[in-house]
């Protein structure tokens, strides 16, 4: 709201992100992510236009973009009014229709330019580029050491929602910068 936006975002950007998995993780939740030569798990995330997490699965890194998006367009669907998501080349196909008849939801492609040379910030988004870095930045999110998704779902969210609070604090004063939920009294 403090953006001049409705309360409820309408539109969100979806990518994915791949990462190495602890010794740990079972095989049987883990795989090999043969475009980036990872052997662990892959993070669907979407987030608002603002960059903040909405949705997040994790699955195995053999997953084609393509296919772990449907469950995270469905978690999408079920959890928050997004109707309409960006996404990157990765998710372009049968998943474009396949969302719009099931799902009422448009996923609209952002292709890059053809005479783009080199990396090229796009607009509508680098916000969940920017979110997957954030989540990066996070030591126990840079390799995946759970054994159950679910874990490193809650772990990833756990993590959002430290950015969520560090943003909503900027801008208080000093003295009062911090979060105090586990001070004690006095």
């Amino acid at each position: 709201m403090a953006e001049g936006r409705e309360a409820e975002p309408s539109a969100g950007v979806m990518d994915s992100q791949s990462v190495n998995a602890a010794d740990m993780v079972g095989r049987d939740t883990r795989g090999y992510d043969a475009g980036k030569k990872i052997n662990g798990r892959k993070r669907f995330i979407v987030t608002n236009t603002l960059g903040l997490l909405v949705v997040v699965c994790v699955m195995s890194a053999s997953r084609q973009d393509r296919d772990g998006a449907k469950a995270t367009l469905l978690s999408t669907y079920l959890f928050s009014p997004i109707r309409q998501v960006f996404a990157d080349q990765g998710f372009a196909g049968r998943l474009v229709d396949s969302a719009a008849e099931t799902l009422n939801t448009t996923v609209e492609i952002v292709r890059k330019p053809a005479d783009q040379v080199g990396f090229v910030v796009h607009p509508k988004r680098w916000v969940v580029e920017r979110g997957l870095a954030w989540l990066t930045g996070d030591r126990r999110l840079a390799r995946d050491y759970e054994r159950d998704p679910a874990v490193s779902e809650a772990l990833i969210r756990w993590a959002a929602s430290n950015t969520m609070i560090r943003r909503l604090d900027r801008g208080r004063p000093a003295a009062r910068q911090g979060c105090r939920m586990f001070s004690t009294p006095g």
